[in-house]
């Protein structure tokens, strides 16, 4: 989300981090978990602290409030 919000592609990211595209793509689709140190240079990357974009616990999908409508 992070990536796509500031107009960034995968592959330029991936240069930036010094990975594969397609690790990028693994990453965004919850396939890959990073090392601990890929996931700090991607949280330096967008200036946010780690915990924005990684949980131990999963993420609610988009356009999700839990609440009844």
């Amino acid at each position: 989300m992070l990536r796509a919000e500031r107009g960034i592609s995968r592959r330029e990211l991936a240069e930036a981090l010094g990975v594969h595209y397609q690790t990028i793509g693994y990453l965004e689709r919850g396939e890959y978990s990073p090392s601990l140190h890929l996931a700090l240079r991607i949280a330096e990357h967008f200036e946010v602290p780690v915990e924005v974009i990684f949980s131990t616990a999963p993420f609610p999908r988009l356009g999700t409030t839990g609440r009844s409508a």
